[in-house]
């Protein structure tokens, strides 16, 4: 399974989601367990496509989410940029990579991700 739908093992012995993954997505992997496999194999594949070193390709996909003012994969997106070797002034530094083109929305982010960026360890 793609790394963004890996469950892990909770202390008491259940399956629990990790806390960086979205109420939304839970939902939809819940909800909708088909579709988002579909999807999860869509998103293998374009990594797979990519010409992207991880840590790079990350850093894009967080620029992309703050140019969109898009919060809830933030937490998710910090943690995989961090696990590939991404410093918080990169972090940082992506997510205001759209300034100039999106505007100060992409300044909205920055809690979540200077947040998730904390708590990934």
């Amino acid at each position: 399974m793609p790394a963004l739908i890996r469950t892990r093992r909770a202390s008491s012995g259940r399956m629990s989601r990790s806390p960086a993954v979205s109420a939304a997505f839970q939902a939809f992997r819940h909800e909708a367990p088909e579709h988002a496999s579909a999807w999860a194999a869509a998103v293998a594949a374009l990594e797979a496509a990519s010409a992207l070193e991880p840590k790079t390709s990350h850093l894009a996909y967080l620029a992309v989410l703050g140019a969109l003012g898009l919060e809830s994969g933030v937490p998710f997106h910090v943690m995989l940029a961090k696990r590939a070797g991404a410093s918080r002034a990169e972090v940082v530094s992506a997510i205001l990579v759209g300034l100039p083109a999106a505007g100060n929305r992409v300044t909205s982010l920055l809690p979540a991700a200077i947040e998730a960026y904390e708590a990934a360890g």
